[in-house]
């Protein structure tokens, strides 16, 4: 994902999600902590996009290893882990999405399920991508420990709830380009360990303050937002 642009989906309209895939965007989110992606719908979901160009990523709800797996299991290329609070969450993480002798993944992949191919353990260990958030104090302040965990590949900078937790506005965090800025510290972390950085900007305008702070992949918008925006752009035109 080098450079790349994402979007950020709470749905789980399976041709919704398609489309979305096929629109030019680098990536996909599945957002399973604050959406309706549940257990139930993953399978369905990782057949759909089993055969999309564009890859796909599940936030699951917490640092839980039957939930990492799960979204692993469907096809996800990789996980987003949030609620982690220092580095012993984030060994957990890792650990839990790769299979033995580099972590603890049980094997259950949900593609023979549906006539698929399933890929080797070893070629599955070193095609995922396990990525922790950066959203507390803990995690902010333990982030060179964290971004050293092996099996962490990469750091996701949830602005939102960093904000939240730190007393102040996703606005002032984004605002500040300091040396020993938030952001920066994250990112200066990342470097040291040659792992990637992500975060979530919701729209293009926060994802250029992100890229100027040097984060690697940003999710740019939402499903949500492209449809209102696209409805906004076809009564534009019906009104011109």
């Amino acid at each position: 994902m080098s450079g790349s642009r994402g979007i950020w989906t709470c749905t789980t309209d399976a041709d919704l999600l398609l489309r979305l895939a096929g629109a030019g965007l680098d990536w996909l989110a599945l957002d399973a902590q604050h959406g309706p992606v549940d257990r139930a719908a993953l399978p369905a979901l990782g057949r759909a996009l089993a055969g999309a160009a564009t890859p796909f990523l599940v936030r699951v709800p917490a640092v839980d290893a039957a939930w990492i797996g799960a979204a692993l299991d469907a096809g996800a290329a990789g996980v987003v882990v949030p609620s982690v609070t220092g580095p012993d969450d984030a060994r957990r993480a890792a650990l839990a999405a790769r299979y033995p002798p580099l972590g603890e993944r049980s094997w259950g992949p949900f593609a023979p399920l549906w006539g698929g191919d399933a890929p080797t353990p070893e070629a599955a260990n070193e095609a995922v991508r396990c990525w922790v958030m950066v959203e507390t104090p803990g995690a902010l302040d333990t982030v060179d420990e964290i971004a050293a965990t092996p099996g962490v590949d990469g750091l996701f900078v949830g602005p939102l709830d960093l904000s939240l937790s730190l007393g102040t506005t996703a606005d002032a965090l984004l605002d500040d380009t300091s040396d020993d800025g938030r952001l920066a510290r994250v990112v200066a972390a990342a470097r040291r360990q040659g792992i990637d950085t992500a975060g979530f900007a919701g729209t293009p305008g926060n994802a250029r303050r992100m890229r100027a702070h040097g984060l690697d992949h940003v999710a740019v918008t939402t499903d949500a937002a492209v449809v209102a925006a696209g409805v906004r752009a076809v009564l534009a035109e019906l009104d011109d």
